[in-house]
């Protein structure tokens, strides 16, 4: 039976590299997963480009009970780090809105890169491999696998969390973290659509830009696409705003941003008084505005529609509050929310502050990131922390 400096359960993104940075530091390293290849996640992420990195990551573009734990690793590996990475292995990208980065090709040139980096350095594979048990004498840790035993001084978990189980996703990061005494935040779907309560199915498909936010909290505010689905609603600001919905928690969409509607209605009724209530909402796709007229205004001409009526469809087209009765859940959700408390880790290096040895990272940790490569940043961000300190603690 081998002894390795550094066993990492996942062969994810944080995973391979945080292996990968393991074995560079001559490490005796293993990589374990119970899934038949690396990177599953990777390959299917950005619409197969894989949107690895976003130029703008830092701290403020996460989400967590302790929002400044991921200062440090952001920090110390950043953006322009993981694209010096990606321009030795000759991998062609492009900068889409907002500092996205995407590969111009295929996201399997992102995951044969993080397998040449951890083969180069001498980790080993063991794919398929499931683990039974997982123990520690204080001194070592001992991994009970379909394929036999393994030992190994330290032990890097990056099983990621309960996003897409269609892909292999388990609460093993969780169940582990839990029986060596770490505390966990409640895990949530995140960047995932809703649904809406009386939910319009004759919406679907209807697109358009919108501003969303959270009744009653102090919570970000996001502008993008949305669209409506035969449930509830998606697109990119939706996603963005799940991820600090708390449950109970109203949507509140402006339809019109950057735009001050009464007063583009008010133009509308001098300007053509003798057209009908859906003209005052040309700008709006027809179908959604069938909807929101509906009821608050009749058949007679702009002109003579009452000024508090035209003033109600205003606030609402700036204001319209949904109720939703839930998220699509994990098999919808891009990411898992919560996780490992950030309290029992070092920022330094991701490891647990009561048991030497074990390091969680990636999506396993209580940090999540907004829409548009933040994750992956923090995938690299932190396996790197945590592969290098594993290699660290192996030489000492």
């Amino acid at each position: 039976m081998t002894f390795w400096d550094v066993a990492v359960i996942g062969a994810g993104a944080a995973g391979m590299m945080a292996a990968a940075m393991a074995g560079q530091r001559d490490a005796r390293t293993i990589l374990l997963d119970h899934a038949d290849q690396p990177g599953r996640k990777i390959l299917i992420s950005g619409g197969g480009r894989c949107n690895f990195t976003n130029l703008k990551a830092d701290w403020t573009y996460y989400r967590s009970e302790n929002p400044r734990f991921c200062r440090s690793a952001l920090a110390r590996y950043r953006p322009q780090d993981f694209l010096s990475l990606v321009g030795k292995h000759r991998i062609s990208w492009h900068e889409k809105e907002e500092g996205q980065l995407f590969c111009d090709d295929s996201a399997r040139q992102i995951v044969t890169m993080l397998e040449d980096e951890c083969r180069s350095a001498g980790v080993r594979f063991q794919m398929g491999c499931s683990l039974n048990g997982v123990s520690h004498d204080g001194h070592s840790f001992t991994l009970e696998t379909s394929w036999g035993t393994v030992k190994a001084r330290s032990v890097i978990l990056a099983t990621g969390g309960l996003a897409l189980p269609k892909l292999g996703a388990t609460d093993f990061s969780l169940r582990l973290a839990r029986q060596f005494g770490l505390r966990v935040v409640t895990p949530a779907p995140a960047l995932v659509p809703f649904r809406i309560e009386d939910a319009q199915p004759d919406l679907a498909g209807v697109s358009l830009q919108v501003t969303a936010s959270l009744a009653g909290k102090k919570k970000p505010v996001f502008t993008g696409g949305m669209v409506f689905t035969h449930r509830g609603v998606s697109g990119p600001a939706i996603l963005q705003i799940s991820s600090w919905w708390d449950g109970n928690e109203a949507l509140r969409l402006n339809l019109a941003p950057g735009r001050d509607v009464y007063e583009d209605m008010r133009k509308v009724c001098q300007q053509r008084p003798k057209a009908h209530a859906p003209a005052l909402l040309d700008a709006l796709p027809s179908r959604l505005v069938k909807v929101l007229v509906t009821g608050k205004l009749d058949d007679r001409p702009l002109a003579e529609q009452p000024a508090k009526a035209v003033r109600a469809l205003a606030a609402q087209v700036e204001d319209w509050v949904l109720k939703p009765a839930g998220t699509e859940g994990y098999p919808k959700a891009e990411v898992m929310r919560g996780g490992v408390d950030t309290r029992d880790l070092s920022s330094q290096t991701m490891e647990a502050r009561t048991v030497p040895g074990l390091y969680v990272v990636g999506e396993a940790v209580d940090v999540t990131g907004w829409l548009g490569g933040y994750n992956f940043q923090w995938a690299w961000a932190s396996g790197v922390a945590a592969g290098q300190a594993a290699a660290e603690r192996a030489g000492a």
